[in-house]
């Protein structure tokens, strides 16, 4: 069935209306679809456009088509361009003249504009409970390690010893960011565009305000061309997915090197982990990886989208089609690799002794050395250059500073004395440290407590 077949006296060619259709993707939204529908007869019938008869029978019709859907007994067919054309026909071939009616003061713009709001609400909804899923197992990462420590990187390198709960903390900030941004998406799109019509509204008394509360939006939108043109509220949903990627990214990337022979720092799970086919030593970390390779895809739906838009004049545009698979996909990819991504890390073993060890042999706690001659007495740029020889004469002979005999301390130093192997432990380096957001136990624990308040109230 065609919507707006009355205009033209020739079949649309095959090919044509196979390009032109969107069924093939836009089915996904059926549920908003109807859902859209059932408020908006229900509104027409409270404005007398309708009967109540009309109403319940429609409804009636609509509720049955959404029952067979999703039990499987009605299929949807490519016969039909979209979503839309099929629900209308399959009401209209089960309830008769009254599924005529209801297209009523209501355009395929405002509707497919309705079903993707609709549907892009349920999505971020989803979405931020999977972020908060990440986010609880993090939490319980860094409760389990504020004792664990490490040494923290600048430029790839080993720079100061921190600890895995402060490490792991760096993320948990960059995931309440995102879930931050995707609830004012949610504010900000939350505004219901039945009514808008094809562009310039429509000659029924529509109470729009009303059709905007049965579907829990905040009220209607203000001007009908922007309506059914307005795309923003998913390019900034392109975008803020693809910061969650990028987010992901990064934290798989250092997994990968961290699963690495050559650090050890952690050990993932055998099911999230794959094998070689020819080399039997080899446990590959491909959850990380896909990961950090889909990232480049949601990137793409982003660019893509603000690709399509940037030439449209008002209002409506075919053009505007391409917003769906493209978002589709990226909310897809982005739901799975923080599903995945979640259990990868929450059957992840952290390997402290290694870690530690790594933070000692990589000298991460030279600037407390240097500090301790500070304290007494000796000027930074002097300090520093001590240390730098210590550390020199450490790299020669394969040792770290902890295990340098105080004697060769001495030697380029008299002011070091026998506490500058407390001075320069790692508990110290990380414990002295307790500024808010730094790495000290009682830095942490109060972070700690304010992350566990957060996932509570969110």
């Amino acid at each position: 069935m065609k919507l707006w077949g009355g205009r033209f006296t020739k079949e649309t060619n095959e090919l044509v209306h196979n390009f032109n259709a969107s069924i093939s993707y836009d089915q996904k939204f059926y549920k908003q679809d109807i859902q859209g529908s059932v408020a908006h007869v229900t509104m027409l019938a409270k404005q007398g456009i309708l009967t109540e008869q009309e109403r319940d029978t429609i409804t009636g019709g609509l509720q049955g088509i959404l029952t067979d859907i999703e039990n499987g007994t009605l299929a949807i067919t490519d016969e039909s361009e979209d979503i839309h054309s099929f629900v209308e026909a399959a009401l209209i071939q089960r309830i008769g003249e009254p599924g005529k009616k209801l297209h009523t003061g209501r355009s395929r713009n405002d509707q497919v504009a309705l079903d993707m709001k609709l549907y892009t609400r349920d999505e971020i909804v989803m979405i931020r409970d999977l972020l908060k899923k990440l986010m609880e197992v993090i939490h319980q990462i860094m409760s389990e390690n504020l004792n664990t420590y490490m040494p923290g990187f600048t430029h790839l390198q080993k720079a100061q010893p921190v600890t895995l709960s402060h490490h792991f903390g760096a993320y948990f900030e960059m995931f309440r960011r995102d879930r931050s941004r995707l609830q004012d998406i949610y504010d900000r799109m939350n505004y219901c565009p039945l009514g808008a019509g094809a562009l310039a509204g429509t000659t029924y008394p529509l109470d729009r305000d009303y059709s905007a509360a049965l579907l829990k939006f905040q009220g209607p939108t203000w001007n009908s061309m922007d309506s059914v043109s307005d795309r923003d509220y998913l390019i900034e949903l392109l975008s803020a997915l693809s910061t969650i990627m990028m987010h992901m990214s990064r934290f798989c990337e250092e997994i990968i090197l961290w699963n690495s022979n050559e650090y050890r720092f952690v050990e993932i799970d055998d099911s999230y982990s794959t094998g070689s086919s020819i080399m039997p030593q080899k446990k590959n970390p491909d959850i990380a990886e896909l990961v950090r390779g889909k990232t480049g895809r949601v990137y793409g739906a982003l660019i893509s989208l603000l690709t399509t838009m940037k030439g449209l004049p008002l209002a409506y545009n075919k053009d505007m089609q391409e917003d769906k698979e493209l978002t589709f996909d990226a909310m897809d990819t982005v739901k799975g690799c923080l599903a995945l991504f979640t259990g990868m890390l929450d059957t992840m073993k952290f390997n402290g002794d290694v870690m530690e060890a790594s933070a000692k042999n990589g000298f991460t706690n030279a600037t407390d050395a240097a500090d301790y001659l500070v304290n007494h007495g000796v000027p930074f740029r002097d300090a520093h250059g001590i240390i730098g020889q210590l550390v020199l004469l450490c790299i020669d002979r394969g040792i770290s500073l902890d295990e340098l005999p105080l004697e060769d301390y001495k030697e380029i130093s008299p002011v070091f004395q026998q506490d500058i192997y407390e001075a320069i432990s790692m508990k110290t380096c990380v414990e002295k440290r307790n500024t808010l957001g730094a790495p000290g136990e009682e830095a942490m624990e109060r972070v700690i407590e304010a992350n566990a308040r957060y996932l509570k109230e969110s």
